[in-house]
C-alpha cells in the first residue's frame, strides 16, 4: 500500500479508527511528520489534537542506544537493565537527562505557542506517527503517555515493518496499522510525497485544530428590519463557516440540520443555524415560499457573519432554503464561497441560477424522483462549477438509516475542498 502524502495517509488511517470516536479520545501526533497524519485523524473523529513530545535518553558515547525516555510533566521511563550493562556513571546519566529536559521544554513550548498540554489522565489516547521503522520513538511515546495517566493507549500508523508491529503490540492496548510489509527499509518509500514537515507546519496544524476547543453561542442577526435568532458554533481553529438556510417546516433546532452541522464541525467548519422567519411569519405559508424574502435575509446574515469572523463563508440549503441560498449567492457581492443543496428546490431560484458563481453541489435522494428531475433542470441552468449527487435509497427527508450521514459527508467534502485551503475534494 502506498500513500499520496501524509494527508492521504491520515484520512485512510482515520477510516479504521471510527470505533474510537465514541470514547472521547485525545489524538497525539509525534512531531514532526506524525502531526499532519494525526490532524486528519482528529478532524474525522472530532477529537482534540496535541503533540506528544518525547526525548530519548542516549547512553553517553553511544547515543543511538537509549537507556530511557522522558516526556512532559516529569514523565520518565528508565531501563535499569541497560543502565547496568553499560556501566555508565550516575552523574553522566543525570547530565544527559537534564540536557534532554531543556530541549523537550523548548520544543513543546514552540509547538504549542505557550498553550498548556492536554490532560490525558483517564482518557483514551491515540498516538499517531507517519510510519515506524525501528519502533524506539513510538514505544517511548506510548510508555510516556501511559505514565501521564492514559487509561487506554492506541498506537495508530499508516505503515510499519511487520516485525516491529509484532514487538509493539505488548506496549499498547490497541495497535492499528494499515500496512505492515515484510520487506521494509524506510518509511518514505511508502509515500509518493514524503517531503519534510516543518516546525511551522506543526504549529499551524495545532493552531488550526485549536486543541478541540469549541465555542457555541446564541446570536441575533438583524435582517430586513427583523431580529432573527441563531446558533453560532465555532470549532477551535475554524477555517470557514457554513450558514444553514432551512426549508419548509424546519428550523435551527431540527435534528437533521444539527446532525449535518456536527459532521461539519468535525472537519473544522463552523456553522450558523438560524431561522429565516419569525414564528409569526412562519404561520403564513406564503412566506415559506417567498424566495426573495428568504434570500434577502440570508444575504444579510452572510454579510453579518463576514464581519463577525474573517473566514470564508458557505451556504447549506434544504427544500426552499436551497433556492434562497442560490439566489443570495447570485448577487455580485454575496461573498459566498460554496453552496450545497440537500433535498432542495434549486429550481425555485429561477433566472438567478445563471448568475451563481459559487461552486454548487446538489444532493438528492435516489428515491426522490420528482425532486431529482427538478434538480437536473436547475443544474442545466447553472454556469458555475457544479455537481449532482444522488444518495441511493434516500427519500426526500433522508430518513432512511445511513442516508443522512452520506449526505452530510458529501457536504463536508464539498465545503472543505472549496472553503479550506489545501483540502482537496475527496469525491469523484
Amino acid at each position: 500500500m502506498q500513500f499520496t502524502d501524509r494527508t492521504d495517509a491520515g484520512r485512510r488511517l482515520a477510516g479504521q479508527l471510527g470505533h474510537l470516536g465514541g470514547r472521547d479520545p485525545v489524538v497525539l501526533g509525534l512531531p514532526r511528520g506524525g502531526v499532519p497524519v494525526a490532524f486528519e485523524v482528529a478532524r474525522t473523529l472530532g477529537a482534540p489534537l496535541d503533540v506528544t513530545v518525547v526525548r530519548k535518553l542516549g547512553v553517553p558515547h553511544h547515543p543511538e542506544l537509549g537507556f530511557g525516555a522522558i516526556g512532559e510533566d516529569g514523565a520518565r521511563i528508565i531501563s535499569d537493565e541497560i543502565v547496568r550493562h553499560t556501566g555508565v556513571r550516575e552523574q553522566d546519566l543525570v547530565a544527559v537527562e537534564r540536557a534532554e529536559e531543556t530541549e523537550l521544554a523548548r520544543r513543546a513550548h514552540a509547538y504549542r505557542e505557550g498553550r498548556p498540554r492536554l490532560p490525558l489522565r483517564g482518557r483514551t489516547v491515540i498516538v499517531v506517527d507517519d510510519g515506524i521503522a525501528t519502533g524506539a520513538t513510538a514505544r517511548a511515546a506510548c510508555q510516556v503517555v501511559r505514565a501521564q495517566g492514559a487509561a487506554h493507549v492506541v498506537l495508530a500508523v499508516p505503515v510499519a515493518s511487520a516485525d516491529v508491529v509484532a514487538r509493539l503490540r505488548d506496549d499498547v492496548d490497541e495497535l492499528v496499522c494499515l500496512s505492515a510489509p515484510a520487506l521494509f527499509s524506510a518509511v518514505g518509500e511508502w509515500y509518493q510525497d514524503f517531503s519534510q514537515t516543518s516546525d511551522a507546519e506543526v504549529v499551524a496544524l495545532l493552531a488550526r485544530a485549536g486543541g478541540g476547543g469549541t465555542t457555541s453561542e446564541e446570536v441575533e442577526v438583524e435582517a430586513d428590519g427583523t431580529t432573527l435568532t441563531g446558533d453560532l458554533v465555532l470549532p477551535g481553529g475554524t477555517g470557514a463557516v457554513v450558514v444553514f438556510a432551512h426549508g419548509s417546516g424546519s428550523s435551527r433546532h431540527s435534528p437533521r440540520n444539527r446532525s449535518v452541522a456536527t459532521v461539519l464541525h468535525r472537519a473544522g467548519l463552523g456553522t450558523l443555524l438560524f431561522d429565516l422567519l419569525t414564528p409569526s411569519e412562519e404561520a403564513d405559508r406564503a412566506n415559506v415560499f417567498d424566495i426573495g424574502l428568504l434570500a434577502g435575509r440570508l444575504a444579510e446574515a452572510t454579510r453579518w457573519l463576514h464581519h463577525r469572523v474573517a473566514v470564508p463563508v458557505g451556504s447549506f440549503g434544504a427544500s426552499t432554503g436551497a433556492a434562497a441560498a442560490l439566489r443570495a449567492a447570485a448577487t455580485p457581492d454575496s461573498g459566498v464561497g460554496a453552496v450545497v443543496s440537500r433535498g432542495g428546490r434549486p429550481d425555485l431560484a429561477g433566472a438567478d441560477l445563471s448568475a451563481v458563481r459559487a461552486p454548487t453541489l446538489l444532493i438528492v435522494g435516489g428515491e426522490d424522483t420528482t425532486v431529482i428531475g427538478l434538480n437536473r433542470q436547475a443544474q442545466a441552468a447553472l454556469h458555475c462549477e457544479n455537481r449532482l449527487e444522488t444518495v441511493p435509497g434516500a427519500t426526500h427527508l433522508f430518513e432512511e438509516p445511513g442516508t443522512l450521514d452520506q449526505a452530510a459527508e458529501l457536504a463536508r467534502d464539498w465545503f472543505t475542498a472549496h472553503l479550506l485551503p489545501g483540502q482537496p475534494a475527496t469525491g469523484p
